[in-house]
């Protein structure tokens, strides 16, 4: 385990992270990707969503936004890392953290939306289990196109087509 896993860690919102939380994802995603204020405070305070903030000695490395959707199907919203946080375990303990919630929920599955044009995080995804489902157009307001990728939780392991 390096230095900076081992001072990992994640913990639940609190509205006085708002700010700094917007200020990540606005540096993680290029306009018409990051989400507007309104936007993610609406994901934040959903009532059936929920927000990890992981710390490395008291600074906010990352967070990640889930929702549960009908069909016990969970919606990663977004997972931004600070650029100097990433490949250090802080995206992974993130969404380790969301599995494991929407496994305690008895989802079925759980899926997110990458750009087109994010090599990186389509094999972050995949290296984690999750299966390109389908391309959506235009799904950013920039124009880019996404995919959705999936990952079945428990027994089932195959996207059925």
């Amino acid at each position: 385990m390096s230095h900076a896993t081992a001072l990992l860690q994640l913990r639940s919102y609190r509205a006085s992270d708002f700010d700094a939380l917007h200020q990540i994802d606005q540096a993680c995603f290029p306009p018409g990707v990051s989400y507007s204020r309104e936007e993610l405070a609406e994901f934040i305070g959903h009532r059936n969503s929920s927000t990890w903030v992981a710390e490395v000695e008291g600074e906010i490395a990352g967070f990640l936004v889930a929702g549960r959707e009908p069909q016990r199907v969970g919606h990663i919203i977004t997972i931004d890392v600070v650029a100097c946080w990433r490949r250090r375990g802080v995206g992974s303990a993130l969404m380790d953290a969301a599995e494991d919630w929407a496994s305690r929920q008895q989802l079925r599955l759980i899926c997110l939306e990458t750009a087109e044009d994010n090599a990186p995080a389509q094999t972050f995804y995949a290296g984690r289990g999750y299966e390109k489902l389908r391309m959506i157009d235009r799904y950013y307001s920039n124009g880019v196109a996404a995919w959705v990728m999936v990952k079945w939780l428990g027994k089932q392991s195959k996207v059925e087509s």
